[in-house]
Formats: C-alpha cells, structure tokens, sequence
C-alpha cells in the first residue's frame, strides 16, 4: 500500500526512522514508464523472471554493460565494411604506407641514423614520455604500436550507411582493445620495467604482487582502496565547521558556520549528485569551496545524501526533487525566513536543480535570487563517451541488473568511469602498482573519488529514460507533477561552469544550456576536468578560465565561436563567481542567522559532517 504525506514526515530525531522494505513514495513516475505494460504474464503472477535474472548475472560478469549493445555494434561495421571494397582498398593501401615508413626508420636506425619517429603518441599521453622508449629496439616497439593505433583509429571511422552511433561505440572499443596490447603495458617490452627488474632482481615483481593481492582483499571485503585511510571524513576532509539542521530519508541538510562579523543575505544553497559524496566540495580548509564561500560572508547550506540500500529501490527520480531539493528550500526558507535563495548544482545535482528552478518558474514560486549548475547538464544529445551505450538494449540491461540488487553498485559505476580514460584510470595505475611495485600516492581527491554512493533502481531508471536516453528536458517532453516544464520559463540570473577536459559532462554539451534559455547567463570556461576543474581554489597552480555573459534576448552563440571570442584569464574561476553571487544579492549586509530554528521545528541535530556521509 502506498504510504500517505503524513507517514513521509521528516525525521528530526537524532535518528532517521528506517525504511521498510519496498518502501514506495507517492510521486508520480515518468509518463512513458507509467505507460509501460507489465513485463509479462510471470511477473504478475510472482513468479520470478526467467529472463531478467539471467541478464541479471550476466551484468553482474559484465559490469553492466550489454553485451548486445557491443554484438551489435560490431555486426554494423562489419557488414558495412564487407560491402565497401573502396574502404578496404584505403585502409590496405594506408597498412602499406605505414609499413614502409615503419622499415625505412626501422633500418635508418639500425645503422645508426638518427631521424624523427613517424609517429608520435597523441595529447596527453604520457605512456612512453620516458627517454628510454626512444632507444632500440624500444623505440621500434613503440612506433608499430602507435602506427596500430593510427591505422585502428582510421578503420573505425564511419562507413556510409552505418549507425553514427555505432560507429562511434566501435572506435571506443578499438581503443580499448589497443589500450590492452599497449607495449607499455607488458614486462618485456616496457624499457622502465626491464630496468626496475634488474636493478632490484625481480623484487618489484614480489611488491606488485603482494598490492595486487592487497588491493583484491580489499575490494572483496568491501574496503577502500590503500592509502585512503590516511583521509577521514570529519577529521581530514569536510571539516568546515556547522550543524546537520534537517533530516528525512533522503537526505541531511548541512548549515554552515558564519566566518564573518555581517553576511549577505541571501544564502547558498548546494545541492551535489547523489552519485557522489557531498564532500567533494569542502576537502581540505585549502581547497574548500564551501569554506571559500562563508570567508566572504555568504552563509552556505549543504545537502548530503544518503546512501540508498536495497529498501530504496522504489524511490523514484522526482522524490529526489519533491523530498530533496524542495525539502531543503523549505528548511532554509524556516530558519531565514522571507530571504530569496542562490542555487547551486554540481553535476547530477545541478540538473535537478534546473528541473527543480524550471518548475517552480513555471508554478509561480519565487523564492530563487540565482541559479548555478556546475558541471551539470540539461541537454544530452552530446553527453560525450557516457551516450555510447545508451540505448534500449543497454538500459534494459542496466534495469535488470538493478533490479535483481535494488540499487546500481557504485564499483559498477566506478568500471564505468574508467573505461572513458582507461590508459590513466587502469593501465598506467596497474602497470605502477603491479609490475613496478609503487603505490601511487593518494591525495585528497583521489580519497573522495574511492568514497562513491548507490543509486536506487527506480530513481536511475527513470533518470536514464527521461534524460540520457529520450533527452526530454530540452524536447519539452519532461512532465513534473503531470505538467510539461520548460527551461525557457527561467528569469533568474544564471552562472554556469563547464571544465575543458571533461568526459562526464564534457563542456559544449554543459554549453547548450545556454541555447534553450532566454535569461542573463554568464557561462565559465575553466582548466581541468570534472572534479579537479570544480575543486580549483586560487592558489591551485595552471588554473585558467574564459568567462562571457548573455544578457536577456542575446543572441545564441554557438561554443567554439564563443570559446574563440571570450578572453582567457589566469587563476581560479572561484572569484569570479564569487564577485557574481555578491551583485546578484542585497548590497546591505545583516547580522548571521542562528544555527537551525528551533522554534520552527528545525533545531540542531548534530555537528558536521553529519551521519549520512558515513554511510558506506
């Protein structure tokens, strides 16, 4: 039986009341779910499906991933390629030419000439940067497995008549099969690893051995990785002073401690993915965003999710609107009442809140002074890497294998996240730690990165549905509470932050926010990737920006027009963005508000960082 508003009352007790099993919420699920018929005639009758449990324990072998999705792909260009004889001329003719330069450098340095390698590794890859691999036979090695690479890369581009998207998956795929048999990657043909063998006699080989055991240990006793225990939330990370105001099923709402005599006031609020642990943005007191924000007088909220367990896997997408981020705006508004609100969202979180801010537009509410999304996408027809796999056969795939565990595993979505970067994420890590011996040093980030969350079946169902794969959003197809919303309804300002090197929410894709709104927005360029672009605190060396502002009934400017027009500034994007919050609030500042309201109901319930950030 669904559970009525009354049963969905937050939880103020110094414990949050525990979900039962099959805990349904009562909010309305996506419109093309709910009008999906019953599986079949099994389900209904509770007996268990045949087919979802296989696929099932096949995701569970495959990391989720479809291996149809793959097959598919594959069959795609292959029968294209057998139906193309010019293709096949150009890549044999091209496996020639690479051939010949190949033996003519191969016999140039034989006799000791030296010349320029024909070929030579792409941006950003570090693999063979070391002078050893420019010494023979290392240097033959090398250049045959670029020119591999090179040839592998040219035979992937599409063929007419191919699936674009296809096309695209293959060429991912060759990547990763050539990241396998990378000469970096094995013993004897690596210069580095030959040398460290000899000089220690093989011993590096016994240390790789013994981390490579340690680190199975303790990924099978559900342990973080080594060299993370030195990082402990609440006494090396996330330790900026405040109070857990609020709590109910979801989620747990931080207030932080004035730093100043006066504050603005309108405060921040933040809402991070539930992909992640909040703390991402309150590291150390060196590089914490949110410590950088009450220092400048701005009293900040921080939502911290909970991390769901099997009993959430009714918990659906728009519960993390209604219970969360409407929530927590309700608690601000009670203990600084009548103060409009800046809204902050990183990543998943800030494509809530733009769904959130778009619908309370759209229903009159003005309780927001700003948005910004940080990271964040609204549209994604281009959401990069992360779309390959997008698509029926691998949701329904993913949706069967959260179904049989009532959650997606976070080291399933950690897999999925290092196939994007495989050489830096995998190969290179395993090759230092496994075959060279040296463990690599943790930093805060990486301490924070192993500290992953679940996501509930229902809810990352529907977000995959809605959003990656039918893009309702930007189609205005997207319904909240049985009405369409529309970013266009949007009147607050908004500061949108994109990072360069991004392969979860790469920045053009960030960018066409810009192209279904129609209000003041000043989009930011800067250094870095999806984390390390966002945690970019001013003294943090190399960091650049570029920043533009559209004023309302401006004219769209496509990306790399507007990434060739805007000025490139050095230093952190923080002030920036800083200076922007300070002219979009009240010019006279006011004394701090108190720490919860207890009159209100909210009183203090314990200091930060709170319980949920605790949970593994």
């Amino acid at each position: 039986m669904a559970m009525d508003e009354s049963t969905m009352l937050a939880v103020h007790g110094s414990t949050a009341a525990p979900l039962p099993n099959k805990y349904k919420f009562t909010i309305a699920p996506l419109s093309a779910l709910e009008a999906r018929p019953a599986s079949n005639a099994s389900d209904q009758a509770g007996i268990p499906n045949l087919d979802r449990i296989l696929r099932a324990a096949t995701g569970h072998m495959t990391q989720g991933i479809s291996p149809h999705a793959m097959a598919t792909a594959w069959f795609d260009w292959v029968s294209h390629f057998a139906r193309s004889p010019q293709r096949q001329i150009e890549l044999a003719t091209l496996a020639v030419s690479y051939a010949m330069r190949l033996a003519s450098f191969a016999a140039q340095a034989a006799v000791g000439q030296s010349s320029e390698p024909p070929f030579a590794p792409g941006g950003g890859d570090r693999r063979f940067a070391d002078s050893a691999w420019r010494d023979l036979p290392y240097v033959l090695w090398q250049q045959a497995f670029l020119a591999a690479e090179d040839w592998s890369d040219a035979a992937a581009h599409e063929i007419r008549g191919m699936s674009h998207r296809d096309a695209q998956r293959v060429a991912f795929m060759m990547r990763q099969l050539m990241d396998l048999w990378s000469p970096s990657n094995h013993p004897l043909l690596n210069p580095l690893i030959l040398k460290r063998a000899q000089q220690e006699a093989g011993f590096n080989f016994v240390r790789g051995y013994a981390n490579l055991v340690e680190d199975s240990w303790r990924t099978a006793a559900g342990l973080l990785p080594n060299g993370t225990d030195a990082y402990k939330v609440g006494r090396d990370l996330g330790i900026t002073p405040g109070e857990v105001v609020f709590r109910n099923e979801l989620f747990e709402l931080i207030q932080y401690a004035p730093a100043t005599q006066r504050v603005f006031r309108e405060p921040v609020l933040v809402v991070p993915a539930w992909i992640m642990k909040y703390y991402v943005l309150d590291l150390r007191p060196e590089n914490s965003l949110v410590r950088f924000l009450v220092e400048r007088g701005h009293t900040v909220f921080m939502i911290s999710w909970c991390n769901p367990t099997e009993e959430y896997r009714d918990v659906g997408f728009d519960a993390y609107r209604k219970r969360g981020v409407m929530a927590a705006l309700e608690a601000v508004g009670k203990v600084i009442p009548d103060a409009e609100v800046h809204l902050v969202g990183y990543c998943l979180g800030g494509t809530m809140a733009s769904i959130a801010a778009a619908t309370m537009s759209r229903d009159g509410d003005d309780r927001l002074r700003s948005l910004t999304l940080l990271a964040a996408q609204t549209d994604f027809s281009e959401a990069g890497e992360l779309m390959l796999f997008v698509d029926e056969s691998q949701v329904a795939f993913v949706e069967d294998l959260m179904w049989d565990q009532g959650v997606l595993d976070a080291r399933q979505m950690a897999g999925a996240f290092k196939l994007l970067r495989s050489n830096d994420l995998h190969w290179s890590k395993s090759v230092q730690e496994y075959v060279l011996g040296e463990r690599e040093g943790v930093n805060d980030l990486a301490a924070w990165n192993s500290d992953p969350t679940r996501m509930p079946f229902r809810m990352h169902s529907e977000y995959l549905r809605g959003l990656f794969l039918e893009n309702r959003l930007t189609a205005g197809r997207f319904a909240v509470e049985g009405r369409v919303i529309a970013l266009k309804d949007l009147r607050v300002p908004m500061f949108i932050v994109g990072t360069e090197t991004d392969h979860i929410a790469p920045w053009r894709s960030v960018y066409k926010t810009s192209l279904f709104t129609d209000n003041e927005l000043t989009f930011v360029l800067t250094s870095g990737g999806h984390n390390a672009g966002i945690v970019s605190e001013p003294d943090h060396a190399g960091r650049s920006y570029r920043v533009a502002t559209r004023m309302p009934g401006g004219r769209y400017v496509d990306p790399d027009t507007w990434a060739s027009r805007a000025e490139r500034r050095q230093g952190s994007w923080w002030p920036q963005w800083t200076t922007w919050l300070a002219a979009k609030s009240s010019t006279e500042k006011v004394r701090p508000p108190a720490m919860g309201a207890p009159q209100r109901g909210l009183p203090p319930l314990q200091a930060a960082p709170g319980k949920y950030v605790l949970e593994r």
